[in-house]
């Protein structure tokens, strides 16, 4: 009865025997709850663990990826200019291919004027040489 009157003022006896504000049933579920809690907590704190894991492990991975697609970016740079140089390289070579052919077509012409030039002289020796 005495335990009654207390519970109507809103104190009660737990199983030490202690004077408690909270009911024994509400301050055991409360002490469940803040155990829960604490699990609650501690799974968090290991998720955050991993997850913090899987990002360091992602971000390190985008960076090489980043490195080699820059890799492949400057290799596929220097062969389109490597292949530009191959084409300028065979243009000048063409050019001066050109060149040398009229160079070579000038100096045939010359030849045949020359060797013209000497036969008539020839002639004109050998017919100055035959008058006197």
């Amino acid at each position: 009865m005495a335990n009654d009157s207390l519970a109507e003022a809103g104190l009660y006896f737990d199983e030490v025997n202690k004077l408690r504000v909270l009911e024994p049933d509400v301050s055991q579920k409360t002490a469940e709850l803040k155990e829960e809690c604490k699990e609650f907590v501690e799974k968090i704190v290991q998720f955050q663990k991993t997850v913090g894991g899987l990002i360091e492990l992602v971000d390190g991975l985008a960076k090489e990826t980043e490195r080699e697609k820059m890799k492949a970016i400057g290799a596929r740079n220097l062969l389109k200019s490597v292949a530009k140089q191959r084409e300028a390289k065979q243009q000048q070579l063409q050019a001066l291919i050109a060149e040398k052919k009229m160079q070579l077509e000038r100096y045939h012409v010359e030849y045949e004027a020359l060797s013209r030039v000497e036969a008539e002289q020839n002639e004109f020796i050998d017919q100055f040489i035959l008058q006197k």
